[in-house]
């Protein structure tokens, strides 16, 4: 693919979370990406659909490959890559299930899937790329099997660049979510490294603007998806989810109406009985309108694995309201994939709201040009330019 703009390399691709970003950045043009579309190891290569909707979206179809098995030296010729064909950016995030804190076992034991991290440092010196970014749960960095995190360190280091990771709450850049992540960020020393923090440095965003009621005022009718959701599995779900109060509430309420004992769960009953709430209440839960959306994972599906439920309709939120919440834009597509699957692919996602940001970030790093605060804004998003605030005007505007 012939270009005169910086080229990007997306591994790990998915649904093209990160890559979009990108892709909307006038200094950058995509020339490859690749992902195996595994949901998990169990249901094999392809199953997860998510190549389609990103070739949708980007307009060429990602390479469907296991990276794992990929030998560095190959993957130009795998890619379909010329020998001497120049990439800037490699954008890597591999799959986070293995680190997310989620699984209770991944405190326990490394998950093979972890050591991808490592081969990604290999992959970014076998391209030679000039800028390596990564995103990934928080574990990647504090949990206990951050050696991983270290080795890819290491190994750019060692070959040349200045690598910076950080943990970040990703509502504190106008994403609509309380969303905890990793975001590493490795140059080459002929670059001054650039993070997030010094993008936003000066800047805050009005806490008004990441709430679910500004989300989903912000949705175009026209977007795909915003009539897609399930229907409910059982008459006993729907009334379940009747009796939860709008705007907030959670299965919890329940335990003070009559009829408790119908409406809960024997799972729920149990969690009483012992007194072992912990993030349980959170399963059944409504959205409130007035606060961030809880971190929208891939499990997103149903309203029995989180709070994932409308503020006042009796539904699970539907795709495209996710996705909003997710920093998807609303000219982003999902056609093309089963339900379930459109729901995993957000879940899964890097919010294009930051993605966007990063690309800026790394415009800045290549050519020295910092950019205007307005231009690093995603349109079709929640976030708007009248939702910046400058240092000192938050503590004066809720004096």
């Amino acid at each position: 693919m012939k270009t005169d703009k910086f080229a990007v390399v997306d591994l790990f691709s998915g649904v093209g979370g990160m890559s979009f970003g990108f892709h909307k950045h006038p200094l950058f043009s995509l020339v490859a990406a690749a992902d195996a579309e595994m949901g998990k190891p169990s249901s094999g290569a392809g199953a997860l659909q998510c190549n389609g909707v990103y070739s949708l979206n980007m307009g060429f179809r990602p390479t469907c490959m296991d990276l794992s098995s990929t030998p560095p030296e190959n993957l130009r010729d795998a890619l379909g890559l010329l020998e001497k064909e120049k990439i800037t950016v490699l954008l890597a995030c591999p799959p986070c299930t293995g680190f997310s804190r989620t699984n209770p076992e991944n405190h326990l034991r490394d998950d093979s899937r972890n050591s991808l991290v490592q081969r990604s440092a290999e992959f970014a010196l076998a391209l030679d790329a000039e800028i390596v970014v990564m995103e990934n749960a928080r574990e990647l960095i504090q949990g206990n099997f951050n050696h991983h995190y270290q080795r890819l360190r290491n190994a750019l280091e060692n070959r040349g660049y200045d690598v910076f990771g950080a943990v970040y709450l990703l509502s504190r850049f106008g994403l609509p979510q309380l969303r905890e992540r990793a975001i590493v960020i490795a140059v080459k020393r002929r670059y001054n490294l650039k993070t997030l923090d010094n993008l936003w440095e000066g800047w805050n965003v009005d806490p008004l603007a990441i709430t679910v009621r500004r989300a989903f005022d912000s949705l175009d009718p026209a977007a795909s998806g915003l009539e897609r959701y399930p229907e409910f599995s059982s008459d006993s779900v729907r009334q379940r989810m009747e009796a939860i109060p709008k705007d907030g509430g959670s299965w919890m309420d329940l335990l003070e109406r009559d009829g408790a004992e119908q409406l809960l769960t024997d799972s729920m009953k149990r969690i009483v009985e012992q007194n072992r709430f912990g993030s349980y209440p959170d399963v059944y839960g409504r959205m409130a309108w007035d606060k961030p959306a809880p971190t929208i994972k891939r499990e997103c599906a149903h309203v029995g694995n989180g709070r994932y439920a409308h503020p006042e309709e009796n539904r699970l939120c539907s795709v495209r309201e996710m996705a909003i919440l997710q920093g998807f834009p609303n000219d982003f597509e999902f056609d093309g994939t089963s339900l379930s699957n459109a729901y995993r692919h957000i879940g899964d996602a890097v919010p294009p709201l930051i993605s966007y940001q990063l690309a800026w970030l790394c415009a800045w790093m290549l050519t020295g040009a910092r950019p205007d605060m307005k231009e690093i804004l995603l349109p079709g998003t929640n976030l708007q330019p009248t939702d910046l605030i400058g240092s000192g005007q938050l503590e004066l505007l809720y004096a």
